[in-house]
């Protein structure tokens, strides 16, 4: 699995959002990536739907608390993040 990679789309963002997107978005796939990590390394047979709550949880604890609260990336997008995690343990 390639790193996982947070996109926002620029119709949602307002000027200033627009003006700090790409560093955005590079924060938010920095702690998605790491989280990815800490999660795989922490899986022991949990549910898609858990290891995906879990994944959210430790990408807006590496966040600053602004940032992690209008975080709210697509659930089937993070699942498929969770299923590669699985899949990688079997």
């Amino acid at each position: 699995m390639t790193e996982p990679h947070v996109t926002l789309d620029p119709q949602s963002l307002n000027p200033v959002e627009e003006k700090l997107r790409g560093p955005l978005e590079d924060q938010l796939s920095s702690a998605l990536q790491a989280a990815t990590v800490r999660v795989g390394d922490r899986y022991t047979g949990e549910s898609v739907e858990q290891v995906t709550a879990m994944l959210l949880e430790e990408a807006k604890a590496g966040l600053h608390p602004d940032i992690a609260a209008g975080f709210h990336p697509d659930h089937d997008q993070l699942r498929q993040v969770a299923e590669v995690i699985i899949s990688r343990t079997r």
